[in-house]
């Protein structure tokens, strides 16, 4: 009688042994063909030269996006439909909240608000939150292109080949160092208060929060910022939380859940809340 064989992990039966997994980034679904790439490649294009255009009011950009995004079946100019007396006041308070300059965000709250940084990309983040609410947010291929495009302009520095998936959220965005390679998943809050450095090839899972501020437990007025460094490789895993002026360490990994108030070393794992080391990896692997 003949042992039976192991499964083979590849792309269509990828299992191992003791039903272990190995995580292979396969393409399984094509990518857009026909008149949908081609109209995908063309607005990425077009968005592209504008910003790269410094002559291009950035407000208005935005305004321009949104409106042929949310309105564009109507056929009609945006300033004809706002000043028509049969469009609806809801319609018309939403028709001006497409342009940035009517609308406040959070950060405006904030102190210690650069207005000189902030203004220069407010715009933009404003976009990429209405994007995300917009039909073509949850389409990932096109999304991961088009959010690229508006970190390379809004972070303090974008590196190559970034995934930034939807719904993930900034304070100001000028003061996050992104490395090359890094995934940033879905409903992921970067609190760029202080500073936020991630590095080449971390990773942030769903619903992570990474925080670069904390207040005074008996002044919460009085309000601290700090550097907070997610290193080369690192991972923090599900709904963790890593906390102002935490270090994660290079190839490190915060347990899903976990709450990091203090560094994590480098290859180290911690887990729990507080997060404590548990084990470290073994380096070189």
């Amino acid at each position: 009688m003949t042992e039976p064989k192991k499964p083979v992990a590849t792309a269509a039966n990828n299992v191992l042994p003791e039903g272990r997994v190995r995580e292979i980034h396969v393409n399984h679904r094509p990518i857009p063909i026909g008149s949908g790439q081609k109209t995908f490649e063309r607005f990425l294009g077009e968005m592209k030269e504008k910003l790269d255009d410094p002559s291009v009011e950035r407000n208005r950009l935005c305004r321009e996006v949104l409106y042929d995004l949310y309105y564009g079946e109507s056929g009609r100019p945006y300033e004809d439909l706002l000043a028509d007396p049969k469009t609806p006041l809801a319609t018309k308070a939403a028709l001006e909240t497409l342009d940035p300059r009517n609308v406040t965000l959070e950060p405006e709250q904030y102190s210690e608000l650069e207005p000189e940084k902030f203004y220069k990309v407010k715009p933009l983040t404003w976009l990429w939150m209405m994007y995300d609410r917009s039909p073509l947010g949850m389409n990932l291929h096109l999304g991961l292109q088009f959010r690229r495009l508006l970190a390379k302009k809004v972070f303090k520095h974008c590196g190559e080949n970034v995934k930034i998936f939807h719904n993930v959220e900034y304070s100001f965005g000028h003061n996050i160092t992104c490395g090359d390679g890094v995934v940033i998943h879905r409903y992921v809050l970067l609190d760029d208060r202080g500073e936020i450095i991630l590095g080449d090839k971390a990773s942030l899972s769903d619903f992570v929060n990474v925080y670069s501020h904390w207040h005074h437990v008996e002044d919460p007025q009085h309000v601290f910022m700090n550097k907070t460094v997610i290193g080369a490789g690192a991972r923090v895993t599900y709904h963790s939380t890593v906390l102002s002026g935490v270090r994660v360490g290079d190839d490190a990994m915060l347990g899903a859940h976990g709450l990091a108030h203090k560094d994590v070393p480098d290859h180290t794992v911690a887990v729990g809340i507080p997060a404590k080391p548990v084990k470290v990896k073994p380096w070189p692997r």
